[in-house]
């Protein structure tokens, strides 16, 4: 494991806090906003997606040309290409049925406990319960596979973390 800089954690601290604040900020993190903007009543969200897709996009482009590697890390910047697969699939649709029944992402449902909405609890522990089923199915798939069948590459064989 190599030695992660001081201010690493901190540095994930501090970007979660800004996350937080402008999702209360652009209010995507009360259901009944982002629920109007899934029926098409309120395409103000629209804005802020387009925004926030703007502003990851430059910053992606100008750190893998401009920059060697991450100034925390010391990682290089690169693409990570992952196979469009059943799961990719599967996860995609999970997600957008809980987002479309709960009216919030799970990032947003984390921001939405900081401007009071405890209801959201539900939606939380239904995430909960979903990651907990996904791997006790998942781990029931991989012992039944034959002994000499592959298990598909994860995140520890190529070396992520």
């Amino acid at each position: 494991m190599t030695e992660r800089h001081p201010l690493f954690l901190p540095a994930i601290f501090v970007g979660g806090l800004v996350f937080g604040a402008g999702l209360a900020l652009s209010r995507m993190a009360r259901p009944e906003v982002v629920l109007d903007f899934l029926q098409f009543d309120d395409l103000g969200l629209l804005l802020v997606m387009a925004g926030a897709a703007g502003v990851t996009g430059l910053t992606v482009v100008g750190a893998t040309r401009l920059g060697g590697a991450a100034p925390l890390t010391g990682q290089s910047y690169g693409r990570r290409l992952k196979p469009f697969d059943r799961d990719v699939l599967t996860g995609g649709i999970v997600f957008g049925v809980g987002w479309g029944l709960s009216g919030i992402c799970p990032g947003a449902a984390y921001a939405s406990l900081g401007v009071g909405n405890l209801p959201i609890l539900w939606a939380i522990g239904g995430m909960f319960v979903g990651a907990y089923l996904h791997g006790w199915l998942r781990d029931i798939a991989r012992r039944a596979r034959p002994t000499g069948a592959r298990d598909p590459p994860d995140r520890a064989t190529r070396g992520e973390r």
